[in-house]
């Protein structure tokens, strides 16, 4: 999918673009569309008989509304109008769904060129052409490696924006790298866990690595063992599966002035171990929990193209699987995680913490400014949240901030939670150091509170609980049914923010 700039308003452009089809976004009230530009500028286009059909069709412009009108022997062929709902609360989410939901209907349509043309006078331009590209290309993603028919609908191969400056190319330009990374994480998540195993997290960092010029080392179980990673190869030992430790690090050709480092919890399937998962505790969806790692897996990929100077990037992931054997973790067993933390278990199904553990101990010792962990761990986290906010937990209010608004800006969503010291004496165990899980109530900040005791006091840290994000039954937003890829966008633009990009060509 190719994306173009027109900067021409829509009348003028039209002179200009052969294409198929147009959306235009309206908004609700229809006292204001005589003299909002755009409507003025498509009835110059289209014609009086247009407000004659909407009356007709009862179109609303309500958000997420589209009707499509089918214009024989005219040019184009096809008008999309989208909905953009009450001009008091046009945002960017709500120019991101506008576009989704147009882009939606012109596939629908059978579009080959599509040229849109949303109200963007109050954003910033670079914003929001990439935010209504990214949208586009996003919401017509559809996963179809394991069907034996696919579905043969395909997307507009070129989408021309309407009215945004030629200086937005350059926005645009991010957008196939981050979409790319983005289109990763969910087809690794929504893989199934015969297909997404540990090597097979190993081999995508590879092929990243050999794509894109980053470095990888993976750890093998021997490997680990000498590192002293009690905890991560504790949960590891009950699957026929061999652990893969990943560790992908991304080096700016001009050095760097800050290094970071990406964790991401990698249980490419759990079944809760001896604790294990019942009726009702959607066993059969447990290939999500790699999420975390498929979205750092996702930044790493799309860092790799966007190649933002001056910062150094290392991506960790403690793969394996949680499965029940002769020799898988027993409940009341006592682990040793790799910095000398002695660990009582009792839940083998809170088994994310302690891969996550050890991965923790691992990047820190890099060095790094700032350490960042994504993991779908708790359901406490979606009862708190749902499913459309992560949450978020940080050592720095500084941190924490950058976050969120690297999360806004990407149309994702983050909700700071709290680390509450006096919850910590819920995981004091009477024979090690601490248990791996705490009391029922407050159950995803205790887990939180169990991953800080593995980062070094005074090191910026934040932990994102996506349990709720990595997956969609039904579909919201920019994601179609199914895996997300939540958490690929807050991180490329924390990361590139303020550093200027070399995108790969």
């Amino acid at each position: 999918m190719e994306f173009r700039c027109i900067p021409d308003e829509l009348a003028a452009a039209l002179n200009q673009w052969s294409g198929d089809t147009l959306a235009v976004g309206l908004f609700a009230k229809a006292e204001e569309r005589p003299d909002h530009p755009l409507w003025s500028q498509l009835i110059g286009a289209c014609g009086e008989e247009l407000q004659q059909r909407l009356e007709q069709r009862r179109f609303k412009a309500k958000p997420g509304e589209c009707l499509t009108l089918d214009r024989l022997g005219a040019s184009p062929r096809t008008l999309i109008l989208a909905g953009l709902g009450d001009p008091a609360d046009f945002d960017l989410d709500a120019l991101r769904g506008a576009a989704a939901a147009a882009a939606r209907a012109a596939q629908a349509a059978g579009a080959e060129q599509l040229a849109l043309a949303l109200p963007v006078e109050a954003l910033a331009t670079s914003t929001a052409a990439r935010a209504i590209a990214e949208a586009v290309r996003l919401s017509l993603y559809s996963d179809q490696r394991f069907k034996s028919e696919p579905d043969p609908k395909s997307p507009p191969a070129v989408v021309s924006l309407i009215g945004l400056p030629a200086g937005a190319d350059e926005a645009l330009a991010q957008v196939p790298g981050i979409c790319a990374g983005v289109e990763l994480a969910r087809e690794l998540v929504a893989a199934p866990p015969n297909v997404a195993t540990p090597q097979h997290l190993a081999d995508t960092a590879a092929r990243i690595a050999a794509d894109h010029g980053l470095e990888l080392k993976v750890l093998e179980r021997e490997d680990c063992r000498e590192l002293g990673m009690g905890a991560y190869l504790g949960v590891a030992q009950g699957s026929d599966l061999p652990p893969k430790f990943i560790h992908l690090t991304y080096r700016p050709s001009g050095g760097a002035s800050r290094r970071v480092a990406l964790v991401g919890k990698g249980l490419t399937f759990d079944s809760g171990g001896y604790n294990l998962k019942t009726a009702g505790s959607q066993i059969e969806m447990m290939k999500y929990d790699m999420g975390g790692s498929a979205a750092v897996l996702g930044a790493a990929r799309a860092i790799g193209e966007l190649r933002p100077e001056g910062v150094e990037v290392h991506v960790i992931v403690a793969a394996c699987e949680n499965m029940i054997s002769g020799g898988a973790l027993h409940p009341g067993a006592i682990i040793t995680a790799s910095n000398g933390k002695t660990i009582e278990i009792n839940n083998t199904d809170a088994e994310g913490r302690l891969t996550l553990a050890d991965a923790l101990v691992y990047a820190c010792k890099l060095d790094p400014d700032a350490v960042v962990d994504l993991a779908t761990l708790t359901g406490a986290c979606v009862i708190a949240l749902g499913e459309e906010m992560a949450g978020l937990w940080s050592s720095s209010e500084d941190l924490g901030r950058a976050l969120q608004a690297a999360a806004a800006a990407g149309g994702e969503a983050l909700w700071p939670m709290p680390l509450r010291a006096s919850y910590k004496a819920g995981l004091k165990s009477p024979v090690a150091d601490l248990k791996n899980t705490g009391p029922r109530p407050g159950g995803s900040i205790t887990a939180a509170l169990f991953l800080q005791d593995f980062v070094p006091g005074g090191l910026p840290w934040a932990h994102l609980d996506i349990a709720g994000t990595v997956w969609s039954d039904k579909g919201r937003g920019l994601d179609p049914a199914g895996a997300t890829g939540f958490g690929v966008r807050t991180l490329v633009n924390w990361i590139c923010a303020g550093a200027p990009l070399s995108p790969q060509p």
